[in-house]
């Protein structure tokens, strides 16, 4: 294997480890695979800088009837630079907002120091209300 392919290999597990991690709501693992330096872009959203500000809005998502889920449907690197389009969902209790992200993780020395989100507003609030729907109904 040329070590083009496995520094493309090992980004790419990193990325589906932090996802993996933050699915089961073991928040400090995924922090451990972000670099200190961390941003956290979102469309349209106030960047997110540093390891500690983003920790505080992951931990958010692991507490009592909160969590979240990402299908992956595709994933890519070029070196350590890792390209998703996934299905990400967020859940409220009874209530699963599902929709539609690319995200663009650029990783130094193994760690990611750049993650950047893009999403429709559209497709967010489509999945709002589809899972308000849904949770009124009692359907998944």
């Amino acid at each position: 294997m040329t070590e083009e392919l496995e520094l493309q290999q090992d980004s790419i597990t990193t990325v589906r480890e932090f996802f993996a991690a933050l699915e089961i709501g073991a928040v400090g693992e995924a922090l451990e695979l972000l670099d200190p330096e961390i941003v956290w872009k979102n469309t349209s959203l106030p960047d997110v800088r540093g390891i500690k500000r983003v920790g505080g809005l992951l931990r958010g998502l692991s507490r009592d009837q909160v969590g979240f889920a990402a299908e992956i449907h595709h994933i890519a690197a070029d070196g350590d630079i890792v390209l998703t389009d996934r299905t990400d969902i967020l859940i409220f209790g009874p209530v699963r907002i599902a929709f539609w992200v690319t995200g663009t993780f650029e990783l130094r020395g193994g760690r990611i120091v750049l993650w950047h989100d893009h999403f429709s507003w559209e497709n967010f609030l489509r999945g709002t209300a589809v899972g308000l729907f849904r949770a009124v109904l009692g359907r998944r």
